[in-house]
């Protein structure tokens, strides 16, 4: 007997959580132009129809020159607190009941933004959206990897009176000619300091770009990883390890590491046994948050219902959340009909 169709109202009452999200990249672009006139920042567009027609991105880096340009709007703490509770309001709609959220210093630092004025922005929104519907809040501290891995040093160091706000660190941006090998002692120094670690890999970057985040900076989680299918002993490694793939559908498409949604290949991954997981990355820029995402899984890749759940299983179990509290949300998902 064949399932009922996703629908978006199934969809969006299902638990989940989501594990590779940009802040910078939810930054919507009714809010980039209000920032923008508020800090007298300069931009190029004059309607949030102009903004989004900027979205036809060629491949990544066309995506960071608009990303760092809307980065460049955020410069107070209100500014901080309203990027911040945008997105957590998108997960309350969407049942995004836990998130982990990638915050990226190196973005701002240069603009004269202290790491004060951006965490007490954020805090504030997380404590809210925490005390008003019980939002979960995780926080990665992310590096940008086209810079040199001294900068990313001197980060961490500014980090340390923020550490007990940041569970794992992460590497992003532009992949290619910037190995997972370039950022080895930065890992190194961040494990020894009690955190946690994920990277993008496999999405620009070819699978021995996965093999080092696995192997040199023994990350937790890998961020993208749909390039991994290439390598046979890779994929069977993680099957047989469950490290985590936080894939993000849309994304792909957007920046053409897949041509189409008919191409991508998150379910053939998910059905050869990887854990992988759905995720948004950056939605304001790639055409939908999570529901979306499913949703468009469900139109082009015949998404079940049944590996819908899974997926959304698989969100909690490689989320850095306790035992207890990845046990509770599993149930949820089980009671889930």
């Amino acid at each position: 007997m064949s399932e009922m169709p996703i629908t978006s109202q199934w969809l969006s009452a299902l638990p989940k959580a989501e594990l590779h999200l940009h802040i910078d990249g939810s930054l919507q672009a009714s809010r980039l132009l209000q920032l923008a006139a508020k800090n007298s920042v300069q931009v190029p567009y004059a309607s949030v129809e102009e903004v989004e027609a900027a979205y036809d991105f060629t491949d990544l880096q066309s995506f960071l020159d608009l990303y760092y340009l809307g980065a460049s709007v955020l410069q107070d703490e209100s500014d901080f607190y309203h990027l911040m509770m945008d997105y957590l309001l998108k997960c309350k709609e969407q049942n995004v009941v836990h998130a982990e959220i990638m915050v990226e210093p190196q973005t701002y630092l240069p603009n004269g933004v202290s790491f004060s004025t951006m965490m007490s922005g954020f805090k504030r929104a997380i404590t809210e959206a925490q005390d008003s519907w019980s939002q979960s809040v995780l926080l990665i501290l992310s590096f940008l990897r086209h810079l040199s891995e001294e900068d990313a040093l001197r980060t961490l160091a500014q980090a340390a009176p923020f550490r007990d706000q940041f569970v794992a660190i992460g590497l992003a941006s532009s992949e290619l000619a910037h190995p997972p090998e370039k950022f080895e002692r930065l890992y190194k120094t961040a494990r020894e300091q009690g955190y946690l670690a994920v990277a993008h890999a496999g999405e620009e970057g070819p699978p021995g770009y996965v093999w080092g985040a696995l192997d040199v900076l023994q990350v937790d989680r890998i961020d993208h990883g749909v390039r991994s299918i290439e390598d046979a002993d890779l994929m069977s490694r993680l099957v047989a390890t469950q490290v985590p793939l936080t894939v993000c559908p849309l994304s792909n498409i957007r920046l053409r590491v897949f041509d189409q949604m008919a191409d991508h290949n998150i379910l053939e991954l998910l059905d050869q046994g990887l854990r992988v997981t759905v995720n948004s990355d950056d939605p304001a820029y790639f055409g939908g948050y999570m529901n979306e995402n499913f949703m468009a899984m469900e139109a082009e890749l015949g998404l079940t219902r049944t590996q819908a759940l899974q997926l959304a299983k698989n969100s909690f179990t490689a989320s850095f959340l306790s035992e207890d509290l990845i046990a509770r949300y599993i149930d949820q998902v089980d009671q889930f009909t």
